[in-house]
């Protein structure tokens, strides 16, 4: 969409209000060069949106459908708390001719109500139920960047990335498991220059916090024998259990995923060998990491004979490896926060790992869905995935192949290096 979007109201000329005015720029804004004129926040916000390549003209992009999105937030853990939310926000946003709307982990919007007429102009850049509004996808906007940076954002006007969104401002707070911890989404509040106010950032970041309470209030009670487990994206893997959190150790985050992964028990053997890459560890070894383990967790969580967990475990992993069953691949792709326990050589874990990497992957390149693909390739685990940057330039519309062929041909050109040397005849080598 090249043409401005008009809001609600027209904002107040501030400090980005030059780069609106002086059309759209392949690469950073001036005003994120360094200048000065807007805030650090936003100006590290444009910088991730023009490396991932936003187009500032652009419009966010559809990606559920009106059925696909029904049972799509049906499932979401955010719909429990939609009741509270309406409930803190509906009559503001209404009242006050804004927006209220929540959106999922990956920046796909669940929901999007308020004034009537407000909706109505909202539609003229996408900011629907279904579409995505990620920072990489949609450039510098509360909600995409709030879930960027974990932590609650505003952006006034002419600070958003996207011309057609410069007229409009917006306030926005990542909503959090209240047992693991995970982002679930967002929370948003979009309107006009009437939002421009500190009060307006306080007032999602206290809705953000009643939706986590209440969360936590319709999750098991303390005590209950369901843990949850966070291990996807981070070296060292988060336990919530019986209504405490804890941070394990690298060894112990090993252990318990694949206990998680087995439900059934894993023998002493074979748990030895998913664990060491050593040979030469002995039994006792591992008795002493569990006894250690015990001792963090309590004595009844991890029982022997085989080795197993007492009650049932919510593992992030496991429940992206259910989405990708269930062909729920958008959603898989949303609740995918990076490799499993990343640094781990555990070769049970590393087994884990390829493995879910390689079944999300191989789904993505399947639906050949440009976004889905392009979240992929520019994280930080996937922007050297040859695989996928095949893909994405397969899928990707003709306006917007240039510098994805770009970084594909760079990626084929290092391969094409490396090849190279190691096929080239060293010092000692006979010829």
């Amino acid at each position: 969409m090249g043409e401005r979007t008009s809001g609600p109201d027209e904002p107040a000329p501030g400090a980005g209000e030059a780069a609106r005015t002086a059309g759209p720029a392949p690469d950073l804004p001036a005003e994120a060069s360094g200048s000065g004129q807007i805030r650090p926040l936003v100006a590290a916000s444009w910088r991730r949106s023009a490396r991932a390549r936003v187009s500032p003209d652009g419009a966010a992009r559809v990606e559920l459908d009106e059925d696909e999105l029904a049972d799509f937030r049906d499932g979401h853990p955010l719909a429990a708390a939609m009741p509270v939310i309406r409930e803190l926000m509906g009559a503001y946003a209404t009242d006050g001719e804004h927006l209220l709307a929540v959106c999922d982990a990956a920046g796909r919007m669940l929901w999007v109500e308020g004034h009537p007429a407000t909706l109505r102009k909202a539609r003229g850049m996408n900011f629907v139920a279904g579409a995505r509004w990620s920072e990489a996808a949609a450039g510098t906007n509360a909600p995409g960047t709030a879930l960027a940076v974990d932590r609650p954002v505003q952006v006034v006007a002419a600070e958003h990335f996207r011309h057609p969104v410069r007229a409009w401002t917006c306030a926005a707070a990542p909503v959090h498991d209240p047992r693991s911890g995970r982002v679930l989404g967002a929370v948003d509040i979009t309107g006009g220059r009437r939002l421009a106010h500190p009060h307006s950032l306080g007032f999602v970041q206290a809705v953000a916090r009643a939706a986590e309470s209440q969360l936590a209030l319709l999750g098991p009670a303390p005590g209950a024998d369901i843990a949850s487990l966070a291990a996807l994206g981070r070296d060292e893997a988060s336990l919530s259990l019986g209504g405490r959190r804890v941070r394990l150790s690298r060894r112990h985050s090993e252990i318990l995923v694949l206990l998680a992964h087995r439900p059934e028990g894993i023998g002493g053997d074979e748990l030895l060998t998913l664990l060491y890459e050593d040979e030469s560890v002995t039994p006792v070894t591992l008795r002493a990491e569990l006894s250690r383990l015990r001792a963090l967790l309590g004595p009844d969580v991890v029982r022997s004979r085989p080795y197993r967990l007492a009650g049932g475990v919510d593992a992030d992993f496991a429940a992206v490896d259910r989405r990708l069953a269930s062909g729920a691949v958008a959603a898989a792709a949303g609740e995918y926060a990076g490799p499993l326990l990343p640094a781990s050589l555990a070769p049970g874990v590393v087994r884990l790992r390829e493995r879910l990497a390689g079944r999300l992957r191989a789904a993505l390149v399947g639906r050949g869905d440009p976004g889905l693909l392009a979240d992929w390739a520019y994280s930080s685990w996937g922007e050297d995935d040859l695989v996928v940057w095949r893909a994405l330039c397969a899928a990707v519309p003709a306006a917007r192949l240039a510098p994805v062929r770009a970084r594909l041909d760079s990626l084929e050109a290092e391969l094409s290096a490396g090849a190279t040397v190691l096929q080239r005849p060293g010092p000692h080598t006979r010829r």
